[in-house]
């Protein structure tokens, strides 16, 4: 297929990317670089994907050098004519929609980004998607929907009405406006809810990252809600495994689909809404165990209440993307935690 795949100097769209293209795909990256956090990061998933570094001064496409179908342009989904050049010009048949303003806590401090991206971007990407022709949009969603919902686990048939984020409520918002376009328009789009994602090369305001930072700088790490947390971390290499298989086949109506007693997850229209996480959620203590046990050093502990926008715990009910897909998640926490770890020492060379 030829797809476009927004965020691709992103955690996840970095390797969604090169996983799409090292199977063959013809693929286009698109990130705006901005600098929310560490643009050398960003620049060193491009690299590792073989983007030089000098694509993030142009807007033209840049090949990569380590696959021959993978292109990558520097761009911003709020430039509706841009986005809308680069459809017409590329004709894609698919959109992995990966790009956002990530962060529950950012979004406290800096609701405009949230807006500009997550709502005014995601309808540019719809449009886009309506006036060419795509096949099938698939698009990141998120755990942070559930809100005030206290039923573990989470399931997707589970009310998402009471989001405690700016951020959650954009994911919310994400979701009712794919359906939207799906119903009017005919676009199959599918929605997945990711939990808690870790790995190599990932984001720097992600609670692994910080915390070994802080444990290789000797500083005491935030452990918030006393530590009583718990979250469903899903190792990276799981997460776009089972992205692309939910690319790879777009969602028919539900014909068994009732208006008096609906399925939030289906509709009559081409649209489809998943979680994808590892079913198995962890305590932050345990969590933070691992990464001593990676370092060998010991966590000094501040201990806070829970954040404003934070939820207790998160739990990924996958059934209906095991039933759907044969997604199985295979990466357990320890072998993940220490993947990170060698790659944080080994670009960092120790901390930053």
């Amino acid at each position: 297929m030829k797809i476009l795949v927004t965020g691709a100097a992103g955690f996840i769209g970095s390797f969604a990317a090169a996983s799409l293209a090292a199977r063959g795909d013809d693929v286009v990256g698109l990130d705006n670089i901005n600098d929310y956090y560490d643009v050398n990061l960003k620049l060193g998933r491009l690299e590792k994907d073989g983007i030089e570094r000098s694509a993030a001064d142009t807007d033209r496409l840049a090949q990569s050098r380590r696959y021959p179908g993978y292109r990558f342009i520097r761009a911003h989904l709020e430039d509706k004519d841009s986005l809308e050049a680069l459809f017409r010009q590329e004709r894609f048949e698919a959109v992995c929609h990966l790009a956002a303003q990530a962060g529950v806590r950012y979004s406290l401090v800096n609701p405009d980004a949230y807006i500009r991206s997550n709502i005014i971007g995601f309808q540019n990407i719809l449009e886009s998607c309506r006036h060419h022709g795509i096949k099938h949009l698939v698009y990141a969603s998120s755990s942070s929907v559930y809100g005030l919902n206290e039923t573990y686990p989470f399931s997707t048939r589970h009310n998402v009405d009471h989001p405690v984020s700016l951020y959650a409520a954009t994911k919310k918002s994400n979701e009712l406006m794919a359906h939207t376009y799906s119903h009017l328009y005919g676009i199959p789009t599918t929605g997945l809810r990711y939990f808690t994602v870790y790995g190599p090369w990932g984001r720097p305001d992600m609670a692994l990252f910080l915390f070994t930072k802080a444990i290789l700088e000797d500083r005491p790490i935030d452990v918030f809600n006393q530590g009583e947390m718990k979250r469903d971390f899903t190792y990276v290499d799981d997460i776009v495994t089972g992205t692309i298989k939910v690319l790879d086949r777009p969602p028919g109506g539900n014909e068994a689909w009732s208006g008096r007693d609906p399925d939030p997850t289906s509709s009559p229209a081409p649209y489809k809404v998943y979680n994808i996480g590892n079913n198995s959620p962890v305590a932050l203590l345990d969590f933070i165990g691992c990464i001593e046990a990676c370092l060998d050093r010991e966590a000094k502990k501040n201990f806070l209440p829970l954040q404003p926008g934070d939820v207790p715990a998160t739990w990924a009910d996958v059934d209906d993307l095991a039933r759907d897909f044969g997604y199985s998640p295979s990466v357990p926490i320890e072998q993940g935690v220490k993947r990170f770890v060698e790659w944080y020492l080994s670009f960092y060379g120790g901390a930053p």
